[in-house]
């Protein structure tokens, strides 16, 4: 990866922050408390993720109508078209993680810069846990 892709990764990483940060998305118990429609719910996380998808979902028109992206030689797309039993799994663990601390990955990185301890651990837990699969499944 080449200086340049790795500033504009940086550039998107801050905007991606920021935008969760504006939405509140960086709290745990909003997070929860989307999770949880039969108590008091709330729906803002629905907001977001919707608002996301208007912006993006025009602009992948766009970008796929070009041969190559503009800051690498070719477009990265997963070939992985099955759904399979590790997915299912990864996808199970992955909602009970969220569900029981209120965060997923994102948010958990962009909270890093409160320096909550707990935010910490969750994050260090987080990366071990990729090690461990990337072991385990190798």
């Amino acid at each position: 990866m080449n200086i340049v892709q790795q500033i504009v990764g940086l550039i998107a990483g801050l905007i991606f922050g920021v935008g969760l940060s504006f939405a509140g998305m960086t709290d745990p118990e909003v997070l929860r408390a989307f999770l949880n429609p039969l108590g008091d719910w709330n729906d803002s996380l629905m907001f977001v993720m919707g608002s996301a998808i208007a912006v993006t979902a025009p602009a992948y028109y766009f970008i796929f109508k070009r041969e190559k992206p503009i800051f690498s030689d070719s477009f990265q797309i997963s070939e992985l078209k099955q759904i399979d039993k590790k997915l299912i799994f990864g996808g199970v663990l992955f909602g009970v993680g969220w569900g029981v601390y209120g965060l997923c990955p994102g948010p958990a990185i962009v909270q890093l810069l409160s320096f909550q301890m707990e935010i910490i651990i969750f994050v260090l837990a987080m990366i071990l846990g990729m090690i461990i699969t990337e072991k385990v499944s190798a």
